[in-house]
């Protein structure tokens, strides 16, 4: 990953970088209908770092249960889920390309029918009753993830008439301190709806999409068992994982 211009290594132990937001889609998206109510309709106030977002939050792997990265067993009754298992993993990498360790990184997810598992999706798909859709992992010394689940389905909404989500996993990465927090998403490699998505279309730089859409990984998949898919992500910076109209950990 290519550091800034200018950007200087110490800088990581001070202040995070500065946002360049000539590259961030633009908060007012038309085309994005729910952009319009809640994109900001006043100059954005640029803050200097306070001390506690650039120091905090600190987590260890006493939060975590032991099948907390596993999606295929840690709501399961009856069974494994119903769809196809898949194995996600990548690196947290800060903006000068350093790894970040012990960084939380959760995830949650639709069902491989595409419905969520909360009472406010209504979408006619059924629940799988033995998903239920979230999980969360730390990042190692190497700022590595991993986590298994069910390749979660396409589904309907309501943007325009016959709009579709592509199939996709959303991410919140806390990274080293509260300021570098990023909400993302990704999108899986050959998703032909990708291309037409009111959200992954507001983003105008083909750059930052791009770092939306994980690639398939063969050499991480398990044999007669599971597909793999690798996402890094990088926090702040040029090249930096974006998402929809938002600029948390940006």
């Amino acid at each position: 990953m290519s550091s800034p211009a200018g950007a200087h290594p110490a800088q990581a132990s001070a202040e995070f970088f500065q946002r360049d937001r000539s590259i961030h889609p633009p908060a007012y998206t038309p085309g994005y209908k729910t952009s319009v109510t809640r994109s900001p309709r006043q100059a954005l106030l640029s803050l200097q770092n306070s001390l506690s977002e650039i120091t905090g939050p600190v987590f260890g792997h006493d939060d975590l249960g032991p099948l907390d990265n596993d999606l295929i067993r840690n709501y399961a009754k009856t069974g494994d889920p119903i769809g196809e298992r898949i194995i996600v993993h990548g690196r947290v990498l800060d903006e000068s390309g350093r790894p970040i360790p012990n960084t939380l990184v959760e995830f949650w997810q639709a069902n491989a029918g595409g419905r969520y598992r909360h009472k406010k999706d209504t979408y006619l798909a059924p629940i799988d009753p033995n998903f239920g859709g979230c999980g969360r992992a730390l990042t190692d010394t190497d700022g590595r993830y991993f986590f298994r689940t069910v390749k979660p389905g396409p589904y309907p909404w309501r943007n325009y008439v016959n709009s579709w989500r592509p199939a996709h996993i959303h991410f919140s990465i806390f990274g080293s301190g509260f300021a570098q927090r990023l909400i993302t998403q990704m999108y899986f490699e050959g998703d032909p709806l990708i291309r037409t998505c009111a959200i992954v279309n507001a983003i105008p730089d083909p750059d930052a999409v791009d770092r939306l859409i994980a690639p398939i990984d063969l050499n991480a998949s398990i044999p007669l068992d599971t597909l793999a898919y690798r996402f890094d992500i990088v926090l702040r910076g040029r090249r930096s994982t974006m998402f929809e109209n938002r600029l948390e950990g940006n």
